[in-house]
């Protein structure tokens, strides 16, 4: 039986948050078994905690953005949620200086570097699992689809198609460990398109972006010098994403995931559909 884990002190991480542009600081506390997940605004008199759950989150455009309430919230999340889960950290309380995770180079990399030189304490509580039962599906009816099929262990088969020939079609279909994750999956930076970019930066959006924390592309080329980090770099950052948004359930999934041309958004609808019936679940 796997026992939860916490941290066994406060570490701080500094970045630059992808979208606001501000810098952030985050404390990452150790915290009682059974609490999971949390963040803390620190900015804000009397901010209440956000747990780090899928009844919580109250925006995926671009990032999976957390909250209670129109001003409290916390957002790309996804990326450190998925370093918690590879490296089995259940209970922590993430206070942070302002509304955004630091995007740091736009991967897990840096983040799982600094947490894996982290201590952890092993608590006395059991580690919560849910294993799926049967199929759930979600599916946008534009051609995005995320489904969970049972399984004991979870496994990742995640399909993009691209009309740039630089990215095109590109598969991931994996177990998910921590040796797969180190090597594939969190060096993977977000991507997108120059006209993207472009768009995003007149709305007022990604002012922390830059070549040192996105991979763009534009057309056929990669501006970034260096080009990909990995031949399936696109993919893998989905499935990084995926991770991080399915440990929102607040639970270790036992599920092979099967999604296409999918993000944050299909990844919160089908935790929704998940939890909808006991009978699609069972927790272990």
């Amino acid at each position: 039986m796997q026992k939860q884990q916490t941290l066994k002190k406060t570490i701080g991480i500094k970045g630059i948050g992808l979208h606001s542009g501000c810098v952030s600081m985050l404390e990452i506390e150790p915290a009682p078994e059974n609490y999971g997940i949390r963040f803390l605004r620190t900015d804000i008199a009397n901010a209440e905690e956000i747990p780090a759950l899928y009844n919580k989150v109250i925006d995926t455009r671009n990032c999976t953005c957390l909250g209670t309430d129109k001003q409290n919230i916390v957002s790309t999340i996804e990326h450190i949620m998925s370093v918690f889960y590879i490296l089995g950290i259940d209970n922590a309380l993430i206070k942070i200086n302002n509304p955004e995770i630091p995007i740091l180079d736009g991967s897990g990399k840096e983040f799982l570097r600094i947490l894996q030189i982290e201590e952890l304490k092993e608590q006395s509580a059991p580690r919560k699992f849910i294993k799926v039962k049967k199929e759930v599906t979600f599916d946008d009816g534009k051609g995005g689809s995320v489904t969970l099929l049972p399984a004991d262990k979870l496994h990742i088969c995640f399909d993009i198609e691209f009309p740039s020939k630089i990215v095109g079609h590109q598969n991931f279909d994996q177990d998910i460990t921590s040796n797969i994750f180190e090597r594939q999956i969190a060096p993977c930076r977000t991507f997108c398109e120059k006209y993207q970019v472009d768009y995003l930066q007149s709305i007022g959006l990604i002012k922390g972006g830059s070549l040192e924390n996105a991979v763009v592309l534009d057309g056929e080329k990669i501006l970034n010098p260096g080009g990909f980090r990995i031949p399936n770099e696109c993919v893998n950052h989905k499935v990084m994403d995926t991770i991080g948004d399915l440990y929102t359930s607040g639970y270790y999934i036992l599920a092979k995931v099967v999604a296409n041309k999918s993000g944050h958004y299909h990844n919160n609808e089908v935790l929704k559909q998940l939890f909808a019936s006991t009978d699609n679940y069972e927790i272990l």
